[in-house]
C-alpha cells in the first residue's frame, strides 16, 4: 500500500512522563518550494524536544514533512509552522526546530525556532 503526504501528526503516550528527557530527530530529506521561483529548496530539519504526556509517531512525522514538498514558503515561515504544528500535536515541555537549508544563490540559511524553556538537568547539547 503506497503512502501519501499527510498533514496529520500522530502521537502516542509518553512511556515516562514523570522524567525529563530529550528526544532528537534528524530529517535530512526535507523539501519545499521557493515561493518566488517555484524551485525546490532542500534542508535537514533537526527536531529536539522534551515530551510531556505525548510523543510524536515517526511515520506520521515523515508523512507530515513530506506534505511540504509542493508548498511554496519562505524558510522562516516553514520552520515556524512546523514548530506550531508539532507543539499543537504533542504539547511538549520544550521543543526546538532547526532548518539547515542548502545553499541557494551562494547563501546557506539556518532558521531556529523554540517553544518553552529547556528543563534544568537537560544540557543545551541534548
Amino acid at each position: 500500500m503506497p503512502t501519501r503526504p499527510s498533514e496529520e501528526i500522530e502521537v502516542f503516550p509518553n512511556p515516562r512522563p514523570e522524567r525529563d528527557y530529550m528526544i532528537t530527530m534528524e530529517c535530512p530529506e526535507f523539501t519545499c518550494l521557493c515561493p518566488r521561483t517555484g524551485q525546490p529548496d532542500f534542508a535537514t530539519i533537526h527536531i529536539r524536544f522534551v515530551p510531556d504526556e505525548l510523543c510524536i509517531e515517526l511515520k506520521s512525522l515523515k508523512l507530515y514533512l513530506w506534505s511540504y514538498r509542493d508548498k511554496g514558503a519562505f524558510h522562516e515561515a516553514v520552520i515556524n509552522e512546523i514548530l506550531d504544528d508539532l507543539v499543537g500535536a504533542c504539547k511538549p515541555r520544550f521543543m526546538e526546530i532547526v532548518g539547515d537549508f542548502y545553499v541557494r544563490g551562494g547563501i546557506y540559511t539556518t532558521v531556529k525556532a523554540t517553544h518553552g524553556q529547556l528543563p534544568s538537568g537537560i544540557g543545551e547539547d541534548g
